[in-house]
């Protein structure tokens, strides 16, 4: 967790919203108190983010079934 002063967030508010991105919470304060905890989301990422799944066809290697599977159309 991260906590940083208001002043401080209004400066750098981008660099705080990647922190957040990145999984941290941020808590922010104001003449010593807290006033808010920013929180990353726990929405599901959409799937243009997720990392790919990679094709395997066991003991087949992936470009030599594409070519046979062209050859035979």
């Amino acid at each position: 967790m991260v906590t940083i002063s208001f002043t401080e967030f209004r400066k750098q508010a981008a660099v705080y919203f990647n922190t957040v991105e990145n999984g941290e919470v941020v808590r922010i304060t104001r003449h010593g108190k807290v006033v808010a905890d920013i929180v990353p989301s726990q929405k599901k990422l959409p799937s243009w983010k997720k990392a790919p799944q990679k094709l395997v066809i066991p003991g087949v290697s992936l470009s030599r079934a594409v070519l046979k599977e062209r050859k035979e159309s």
